[in-house]
Parts: C-alpha cells; structure tokens; sequence
C-alpha cells in the first residue's frame, strides 16, 4: 500500500482527526533491516500520515505477561533516527527481555551523545538492596557505565542516597564497589557528605517548607546520567520513574540540627509535588528506564510483579514518567496509577507547571527497532492519547 492510499483508506473509516500527526518523518527504505520507527501523538496541520515500513523480525519476549488487546495506533512511521525537533521528546522503546541489548538498542535509537569530554553524574535507583525492580539491575548498571566510558566521559561518578537502609551497605550489597573497582569510576555515599558539600534550594513557588537540600556534586557536574525503573510506590508516590529517583539526590539530614527532610516529605499531603520540585535542581542529560520487569502495585522495595518486557530512553523526565505510566496501565496497575489523565496525575502535573519537561502526550514521539516494539508502541500511544 503506498502512502496515498492508505491516507484515503484511513479518511474512509472517519480517522482524519488522526491524519494531522508526525508526517514530518519520512518512510525510511523498506529494504534496510531493523530500521528504527516512530510512534507518535503529535499533532500538526495539513499532514497526511505514511505507512510504517519493517524488514525487521519480531522480537518475542519469552514468558511475558501480555497487556490487554488494543487497537495498534495509526500514529505509526519509519525513520533512520529519533531526530528531535523542538518541543518533541524522542522515547526510545525496546521490547525486549534481554538489559544488555535492550540498553544498546535504545541508545541507538536516541542517537545522542551529551558524555563526550564531560564529567558525568551518574545516579542509579538503590533505593533498596531488593531485588529488580525494586533496584537497578547489575547487567543495566554494567552496560550504562561502559557505555558512558564508549561515549567518552571524561570522568563517571556514581553518586546514591538510599531511602530504606544504610546507603553504603545497599551499594555494597548491589556490587557498586566492586563494579567501580573493575572499570574505573568513582563513587560518592552522598549520606557521608559534610554538611558544606549541601546546597539548599529555595522557592516561594515551592511546597517544601524551607526548601530541600542537595550535593554541590550535582551541581558541579557537567552531565548527569540516571536510570530508573518502572514500578508503583505505595508510600504517597503512587508511582516511582524518573521524578521520582531524584529524591535520592536529597539530603535526609545535613547538619546537627537534626532537620529531616525525607520525614517532611513522606508526611506532607504535597508529596508528589515537591517530588516534582526536585527535578527544577539539574535537568538530566540521558534516562534510561529498565522496564523489563515491573511492581504494578506495593513497591518501592516490593509489590506484585509483571514481566513488561520494555526498555526506554530519552531525556525528558516527564515523557518517560508518562510513557512508564502508561505501560502501568496496560498491565493493570493500581487505582491511584489508572484512573484519570496522566498528564492530571500529580507528579506529572506539577512538573509540566513547573516547565519540566513536555505538556502533552502529544508531544511524545515512540521511536522503536521493531515490528514486536512498533506494536507495543502503539498500544502504549493509545494509552497516552485516551488518558
């Protein structure tokens, strides 16, 4: 089917409203394999919408639990590359069950490099030593960090304040030291910094009493690279994606005073407003989100789990935490997750007030590798546009 006739058939079953999108991304050649797609919502006057072309295989994801059935999204063409454009944000999608390919196709995909010659902050989630996804996995840890050494950092610090134990024991039990040892980098307990080493931010505009405290390290830093993972948070959270691992750049306590800034938080009803708040300290130059396995309710250290089967990259905080949401959705997460628009969601919201990031689903452009990852990309699309 060429591209006129498919624009007529889509206008036949009434679906020009759905014609307006992502035109701007020519079909790549039919004949280059594994050639990357885009899924798109976004919007765009006088475009028609091409066919999605593959000559690759279908990726299965062995023992995966599947999502409901849902319409594939029209919104659906081919690229050589996640070229941005402004007020888009490329996502890398992967549906895979393997970290290490899954983390060396997504940044293909994004096809980005901000590391070279930089000294990188590099923010994990060990939050806990449970295992993933309550904690980065060590195969994503692993192929991040020597990514980040391929890209050409100019020096990698792994920087962490648990939440739930003592943050240089979690490290130690997840094998960060040992890690760092083997290939080079530097690490930072960010519990152990004095009192000097703290920077508090303050805002009228904020819902922190008298602000929040973190590292002159993230600061300092000339690039900051953090992964996350895909899961519920039952303690106010609701949800735990990118927003939400930047709480572990805030100080607990940083001096003798004996303020508890996590007890402020955890009992504020602003919760997931000053969550979003955070993230005004440093904007992220690469996130990257393992969703292979997911907590679609309970977590952050447990919950009842779901094999997802996806890994995303990109680089704007809310497009991930959306993208993430929407996945939640597919697979039946909690009520405080599903119900309602999840750009109406609190975290979200607030970080759209606060210019964040992007402010609608329509701005988030789905780039994936695949037939298997163009199909998930499009349920995942629909998600986003209905909520």
């Amino acid at each position: 089917m060429n591209r006129r006739e498919f624009c007529r058939q889509m206008a036949a079953l009434g679906g020009a409203s759905l014609l307006t999108s992502c035109s701007r991304y020519l079909p790549a050649p039919a004949t280059v394999p594994d050639s990357p797609t885009a899924v798109s919502t976004t919007t765009a006057a006088a475009t028609t919408l091409p066919p999605a072309t593959h000559a690759a295989t279908p990726n299965p994801v062995p023992g995966e639990i599947e999502p409901p059935a849902a319409t594939p999204s029209p919104h659906a063409t081919a690229q050589s590359t996640a070229t941005a454009e402004a007020g888009v944000a490329p996502i890398a999608l992967v549906r895979t069950t393997d970290r290490e390919q899954g983390v060396r196709k997504a940044l293909e995909l994004l096809n980005i490099n901000p590391i070279r010659g930089n000294n990188v902050l590099f923010k994990p989630n060990l939050n806990s030593a449970d295992p993933p996804p309550a904690s980065t996995h060590p195969q994503v840890m692993r192929s991040l960090l020597l990514a980040m050494q391929d890209m050409g950092a100019r020096s990698i610090t792994l920087g962490e304040r648990s939440g739930m134990g003592d943050t240089r024991q979690v490290m130690q039990r997840t094998g960060v030291f040992t890690l760092a040892d083997e290939l080079g980098f530097a690490t930072a307990v960010l519990d152990e910094l004095d009192e000097q080493d703290w920077v508090v931010r303050q805002s009228g505009d904020f819902h922190w009493m008298d602000g929040f405290a973190i590292p002159r390290l993230l600061l300092d830093s000339d690039c900051v690279i953090q992964t996350c993972n895909l899961k519920t948070h039952k303690y106010g959270g609701h949800f735990t994606m990118s927003l939400k691992n930047s709480v572990g750049f805030v100080a607990k306590r940083t001096s003798s005073n004996g303020y508890n800034y996590m007890s402020e938080l955890h009992n504020s009803p602003y919760q997931r407003h000053m969550i979003a708040e955070i993230n005004t300290a440093y904007k992220p130059a690469l996130i990257l989100m393992d969703g292979v396995e997911a907590f679609l309710d309970g977590g952050p250290a447990q919950g009842r789990k779901a094999q997802t089967g996806v890994i995303l990259a990109g680089t704007d905080p809310i497009a991930m935490d959306a993208v993430g949401v929407a996945i939640l959705r597919l697979f039946g997460a909690t009520a405080a997750v599903s119900k309602g628009s999840i750009f109406d969601l609190e975290q979200i919201a607030r970080a759209v007030e606060l210019d964040l990031g992007v402010d609608t689903p329509q701005k988030i452009n789905l780039i994936t590798p695949d037939a298997a990852s163009l199909d998930f990309a499009g349920q995942v699309s629909n998600v986003l546009v209905a909520g």
